[in-house]
């Protein structure tokens, strides 16, 4: 049976279709892409709530250890939290790194400032593998 482009009329197709492999790489770099936002999300808020902490604790600035910025501030970092944990579980199945790195991610939305150094560290090695594997994958045409 002849495909269209067999003919000698008609140019050869420049462009290959999408393989697994490509559509492994996309999702993993859009799963990258969800984790950058939600480390910095993540971040942020654990920055909030720990200036919460110190102001209701360790400067008792309303005395009586009452809430300072409100008690919605611990709330929202939690549910924050659960969205990141989900992002950071979606990378690190789509990378398939190793329990190390999982910990680390994981450990980054509860410890101040660890979330922004770490998510330069998962971008770079992230964008470096994933660069790796596209010129691994590439077909010459």
């Amino acid at each position: 049976m002849s495909r269209p482009h067999d003919r000698e009329d008609d140019p050869v197709p420049t462009e290959l279709p999408p393989t697994a492999q490509d559509s492994t790489t996309r999702s993993a770099r859009a799963a990258l892409g969800r984790y950058r936002v939600m480390a910095f999300v993540t971040g942020g808020w654990l920055l909030l709530l720990t200036l919460e902490l110190v102001l209701k604790y360790v400067v008792d600035v309303n005395g009586g250890h009452r809430p300072v910025l409100g008690v919605w501030v611990a709330m929202v970092h939690g549910w924050v939290y659960v969205a990141y944990l989900v992002t950071v579980f979606l990378l690190w199945t789509k990378m398939r790194w190793g329990l190390g790195r999982l910990a680390a991610m994981v450990l980054a939305g509860v410890v101040p400032f660890m979330s922004f150094v770490l998510e330069r560290r998962v971008h770079r090695d992230a964008v470096a593998e994933l660069g790796d594997l596209e010129s691994r994958t590439t077909v010459a045409p």
